[in-house]
């Protein structure tokens, strides 16, 4: 990693290099080291830069090229998808249960592998959503946490971190409402970071990273938006 930027727990957020700086393999590397107070992580965000690490690492900051990202009125609603939407009984909430959702996200997944989200992420974004800057979307099924998604929200861009699924196409509802509440608070962006063939099936596209950039830089200067805390919506009946 011979050029990559090293920064101290007590350097400024200001002290994150410019992401042209960031390494073409592995894509998008910028920085090692930094803090995740709210501080830095707005501040990362804000120029296209998001923390991503495992318990064994120092704290790593990506910059990749391309950017996937997801315009609101672009999400797409498979077949199968809408049916889960209208059959399998299914609600969302915005910011019901936060933390509940980064444990989720943080646990096993198939095969018994865990994910990079450490308890110091945990944190951090707890502290972000006590702050009103970070927020959730669940999908519940009865009284039962069956998939949500969370992410940070800074003026008109929603920037996603993570997203479980226990049941059935639970995580694409809640990107479903995602999308939505996007459209009613003029949302106009949501951040996927890294490409896949998974998002891409649900309607996001790749940016170059200098048009990412270009892009966000006016919307991150908007007034923050409104989120509805606890907000229930019912989709369909059940199974």
């Amino acid at each position: 990693m011979s050029g990559i930027a090293w920064l101290k727990k007590t350097d400024p957020p200001e002290a994150l290099p410019p992401t042209s700086r960031a390494l073409r393999e592995p894509n998008g590397l910028l920085a090692v080291g930094g803090a995740l107070t709210p501080e830095w992580l707005t501040h990362a965000y804000r120029h296209g830069v998001f923390p991503w690490y495992s318990a064994e690492q120092p704290i790593l900051w990506w910059a990749p090229d391309p950017r996937a990202v997801l315009w609101p009125s672009e999400f797409r609603t498979s077949r199968s998808l809408g049916r889960s939407i209208r059959n399998r009984g299914y609600s969302t909430r915005v910011d019901a249960a936060f933390e509940a959702v980064v444990e989720a996200c943080a646990g096993p997944r198939r095969g018994g592998a865990g994910t990079w989200i450490t308890g110091d992420m945990r944190d951090a974004y707890v502290a972000l959503h006590r702050r009103g800057l970070a927020h959730s979307i669940e999908t519940w099924h009865g009284d039962q946490l069956v998939g949500g998604l969370y992410g940070v929200a800074i003026g008109r861009v929603f920037f996603g971190e993570s997203m479980f699924t226990r049941e059935r196409d639970a995580s694409k509802v809640a990107l479903a409402r995602l999308a939505r509440e996007c459209l009613r608070l003029d949302v106009a962006l949501i951040d996927c970071q890294l490409p896949s063939a998974h998002l891409s099936s649900l309607g996001s596209r790749n940016l170059a990273r200098r048009e990412f950039e270009k892009t966000l830089a006016g919307l991150v200067q908007a007034e923050p938006c409104l989120w509805r805390q606890s907000d229930t919506e019912l989709h369909g009946g059940a199974r």
